[in-house]
């Protein structure tokens, strides 16, 4: 308890409670629309994002969210045309915001950057810039699908059928694909590139065993994912480890008590 005094450790528990909220609702729409391989892209690509802020000297976080809406909707857009396989337009991405990420980070001015930090994640390290972010992005998500849950539960398990109720489908999913590239971005301080997918999955995947309720889905992954964050943030305390390892490791480790227990019941 007496990590509790320390502004850090403050910032990260209302940290991970945002992202649980963000991963939560919007991770629900991913697991449902099966679109976990093009949030993997959007994750990676995003890395060009943050080599371009650090070569231009802006805020890495601030040029990541720019390029991974970007990297998003360019994504949608290619997986739409009858010459492009969906899955050779996510490796387009993917690869290209890796290399750039890679080129300008190393091309930026002054001592070569620690990108350990946007890798793996630190979330000991989060900044107030960072939980704004993460507020503005969670209050958003909430108020999108607090006003469009039936359009997005129409678009998500059935899209011909949304169409035929005269609802924007198109609209829809790059609305959705922006709010995914941005959630992504907002939670990269927290469990970093390399497991970002893994707080939009795993939690839903838990939640999943109990319901398959949408709404509920999400309750549950929220609550799941606030825990596996708490259980993480003091691992990774503890042990002097990388948060987002400890995180994932601990989300994962509630899906297999969670599951045992299911196989059991």
């Amino acid at each position: 308890m007496d990590l509790l005094q320390y502004t850090f450790f403050q910032r990260a528990l209302l940290g991970s409670l945002l992202a649980s909220i963000a991963c939560g609702i919007i991770g629900t729409y991913i697991v449902t629309r099966r679109l976990v391989f093009i949030s993997g892209g959007i994750t990676h690509a995003s890395f060009g994002g943050i080599g371009l802020g650090m070569f231009a000297g802006i805020s890495p976080i601030l040029s990541a969210a720019v390029f991974s809406v970007l990297s998003a909707f360019g994504v949608e857009w290619l997986s739409k045309r009858k010459d492009m396989r969906e899955d050779s337009a996510i490796a387009v991405f993917w690869a290209l915001g890796m290399a750039l990420g890679i080129m300008f980070s190393f091309l930026s001015p002054g001592f070569a950057p620690d990108l350990s930090a946007y890798l793996f994640g630190n979330i000991l390290t989060i900044s107030t810039a960072d939980l704004w972010f993460l507020s503005i992005v969670s209050i958003l998500l909430i108020v999108f699908f607090s006003l469009f849950i039936h359009p997005i539960l129409y678009i998500a398990f059935d899209r011909e059928f949304a169409r035929s109720q005269g609802i924007p489908v198109q609209l829809f999913e790059y609305l959705l694909m922006m709010f995914i590239a941005l959630t992504i971005v907002a939670s990269l301080r927290m469990i970093g590139i390399v497991l970002a997918i893994s707080l939009l999955t795993i939690p839903q995947m838990t939640a999943n065993l109990f319901t398959y309720n949408f709404k509920r889905i999400i309750w549950l992954s929220i609550a799941i994912g606030f825990v596996g964050c708490i259980g993480g943030l003091m691992i990774s305390y503890f042990l002097q480890v990388p948060s987002g390892a400890s995180i994932i490791f601990f989300s994962i480790l509630i899906y297999a008590i969670c599951k045992l227990i299911k196989s059991l019941v």
